[in-house]
């Protein structure tokens, strides 16, 4: 009789300790559901840079992605420049205006993707009020600059 009690005593613990298990296991998976769906937004998909030319065929050879933070204090222009490579970005702050050689100008706005110019001359100004914070992604090869400064042509 004994044993036929040790026995219930056990079977009634591991028992209570499934059931624990289980409505611990279903509050969990609650949880789960009550959490946010990971959301995903394309940002931008073009064969473009942003004035409309196509880009370049890709480079032969090993890929080297880099990726930049750049921060432009208000006010701040960029010298006048070209990539010789492709690359894009997700402008995070304020606004960016980028003017081509040929006065064509492109103004992104907080939250946008732009596609930059390849191999065509351009600069970059931040006519706002507060810093230009820009993440930028350059598909690249081993000591290829990203940009090259042309400081012969002046700023207007």
């Amino acid at each position: 009789m004994k044993k036929m009690m040790n026995w219930l005593f056990a079977a009634t613990l591991v028992a209570g300790s499934l059931n624990a298990l289980t409505s611990c296991n279903k509050a969990n998976a609650n949880d789960k559901e009550d959490l946010p769906k990971v959301e995903s937004t394309e940002l931008i998909r073009t064969s473009q840079s942003w004035d409309g030319v196509e880009l370049p065929d890709y480079l032969q050879g090993r890929p080297e992605l880099v990726a930049v933070k750049y921060v432009f204090p208000a006010g701040q222009k960029l010298g006048w420049h070209h990539h010789p490579v492709m690359n894009y970005g997700v402008l995070i702050q304020g606004e960016l205006t980028i003017i081509g050689k040929d006065g064509k100008e492109k103004v992104v706005h907080e939250g946008e993707a732009v596609v930059e110019m390849v191999n065509t001359i351009h600069h970059g100004e931040n006519r706002g009020s507060k810093p230009v914070i820009l993440y930028m992604f350059y598909l690249s090869q081993k000591d290829l600059p990203l940009a090259v400064q042309h400081p012969e042509i002046p700023l207007e």
